[in-house]
């Protein structure tokens, strides 16, 4: 993947094995990986500390995508319909602060751009 067109986005939607899913299944999109992120737990906290909300961790996926095949508007309208974002710290069965909807930021230009259409 050393490709100038690769770009990524850091989102979470719930469970992050169906958010998973639902990429991996997308033209253009070259990798997904599951994880952790927006805590404030020193170290690296355990699968139970973070499902018990210890941590203030979200279940998140890092989407590695090629930028001249997809977009970014277009992702993230997938991850918007593809999950219920008015539902707070819950999506479906999973209930717990770890399955809020979240979307990080991957560099200050993508930031600065938020509100914009940029692709």
């Amino acid at each position: 993947m050393n490709n100038s067109n690769f770009d990524s986005i850091v989102v979470g939607g719930g469970c992050f094995w169906c958010t998973e899913a639902v990429f991996q299944e997308i033209k253009g999109v070259e990798n997904v990986i599951s994880g952790y992120t927006g805590g404030n737990a020193p170290g690296k906290p355990t699968y139970r500390e973070i499902c018990f909300g210890l941590t203030g961790h979200a279940e998140v996926v890092k989407v590695t995508y090629d930028s001249s095949m997809i977009t970014l508007y277009d992702l993230l309208q997938i991850f918007m319909t593809t999950h219920d974002p008015t539902t707070l710290n819950r999506q479906g069965a999973d209930v717990g602060t770890q399955y809020r909807s979240v979307i990080y930021y991957a560099n200050d230009y993508r930031e600065k751009n938020s509100g914009k259409c940029i692709e």
